[in-house]
Formats: C-alpha cells, structure tokens, sequence
C-alpha cells in the first residue's frame, strides 16, 4: 500500500514525459466506440455504460461526461502504476469501450463506469438486464452526480433494479479494505469539475451547501460482495480526464484521483 506522496511523485514524472499524449473534450458529443468481436482479449477494458437521460443537470452531460479522455488516461494509468495488462488498439491506445445495457458485450466487462446518473431512466427490459448482470458478477461504479435532487432521482432508478429491502444502499467507512487495496485512502476526496474550480476561486462544492459533503456508498449481494460503488458530490473521473491541463488541478486533485480509481479497479477486479 503507497501513500499519496508516492502516487505523486510517479504520476508527475509519466506527466512531464507524456504530456503531449492527451487531448481535451470539446464541443458535441463525441462518437462512441462501442464493443465489436475483437475487442475483448484478456486484458482490462474500460466499459462505460450508455444510458438514456430524461432530465439535465448543470453539473453534467449525461453518460459522456468526462469521456473519452477519463477513459483513455485512467486506462493508461492503470497499466502504468500497476500490473494490469490493458487492452490496446493497433496503434497503442487503450481499448475503452461503451457499452449499452441491453448490448450483450455487457456481460464482456465485469466492471463498469456511470457518470452523471442522476439524468437516467431505466426501461424494464434495462433494470432486469442490469440487475442480472450484476447479480452475476458484475460492479457498477457511479460517479459525478450532485446534490440531493440528482441523488433521489438515481435512488429511484437504481431501487428499480435492486430493491433496497433486499439490497439497501451503505454508507462505505474507511475501515473497508477498498481504502486501502494499493493506496491508503483516509477519506472521501471532493474533485470538482475543472471549470467549477476555475470559476468558483478553488471550490469544491459544485451545488453550494445541497453538496458540502461527499459521500462513498455501496449495495452489496446476499454473500457480502460489493456490487454497486456510488461516489457522490464530487467528480473523481475529472481528476482523470484533466490531469495535463491545469498544474495546480494536477497537483491538488489527481493523485488521490487516481489513488480512488485505482483502488476501486483492483477492488472490483479481485472481490
């Protein structure tokens, strides 16, 4: 287990030397690279999960949020700072993908990334299909939604999937050995969006006082196993996709970025 000292130090010599790899989100949309036939050969994919929004919030985008540039630098990352053997494209990128619910390549990737998830709407077919691939082995990370509107609006979607009688929702301690699987991690950190940080003076609270505290929460099966990961009021894939535009960002934000994704990849991957 490394403290975060450590994780700065290797992180900000591949940055200095890679720098030049990375490129930013602008604009629309961008196009989706879904699974094809090739696309899974062992090695680690980043999946993330395409979904439907039915209402928005300032705080992001729907399911694209931070992509593909999360995708892409916590894949690189991963391979860097670990053993993980990443899937890579011919010419070196690394193979993340996206999926839909109801797409069987679902069942490819064991885990699984949903951002701004206060803006979904299941349909039926989805909550069973979700609910089966979780049930099965599947992890469900959820991160980058704030305050108390979009966390009842998810609430309600994700109660659909795994009824909270059966499968209540946690309050996560850092006594949970997710904490600590590589990187000891004292407390949930609040990552704001770059442009929030920016324009606020150095904020991290995106929605004022409905959002001052983060929170890390899970649902778990009938066995223990962790299934669903909820990383509230704050935005950790940010610390991700803008490691290499902002020094200060960098240095205040994406070491305990990507200590929290490191250790949630390796938790999920070995649970």
């Amino acid at each position: 287990m490394l403290p975060y000292a450590v994780a700065l130090a290797v992180l900000l010599a591949v940055v200095v030397a890679s720098a030049q790899d990375f490129y930013f989100r602008r604009g629309r949309a961008p196009t989706p690279r879904f699974a094809a036939a090739d696309s899974f050969d062992g090695s680690f994919n980043f999946c993330r999960l395409m979904y439907d929004s039915v209402r928005f919030y300032t705080s992001g985008q729907g399911w694209w949020t931070d992509y593909p540039n999360a995708d892409r630098n916590f894949s690189i990352r991963l391979s860097e700072l670990t053993k993980t053997r990443v899937s890579r494209q011919p010419n070196g990128d690394p193979n993340h993908l996206v999926v839909r619910i109801t797409d069987p390549a679902l069942y490819q990737c064991p885990f699984i990334v949903m951002e701004d998830a206060g803006t979904v709407s299941f349909s039926d077919v989805e909550v069973r299909r979700l609910r089966d691939y979780l049930l099965k082995g599947g992890f469900l990370w959820v991160d980058d939604f704030w305050g108390t509107d979009a966390w009842n609006d998810w609430i309600a979607e994700l109660s659909r999937v795994l009824p909270p009688d059966q499968y209540p929702v946690r309050d996560l301690t850092t006594e949970h050995p997710l904490f600590r699987t590589m990187f000891e991690i004292g407390e949930v950190p609040q990552i704001p969006s770059i442009q929030y940080w920016r324009r606020s003076g150095g904020g991290t609270s995106e929605y004022g006082d409905d959002s001052a505290e983060p929170h890390i929460r899970g649902v778990s099966d009938a066995e223990g196993r962790l299934m669903v990961l909820i990383t509230h009021n704050t935005d950790i894939a940010d610390a991700w996709e803008r490691e290499a535009e902002d020094p200060r960002f960098f240095y205040k934000f994406s070491p305990v970025g990507y200590a929290v994704g490191i250790n949630v990849v390796l938790y999920a991957m070995t649970h």
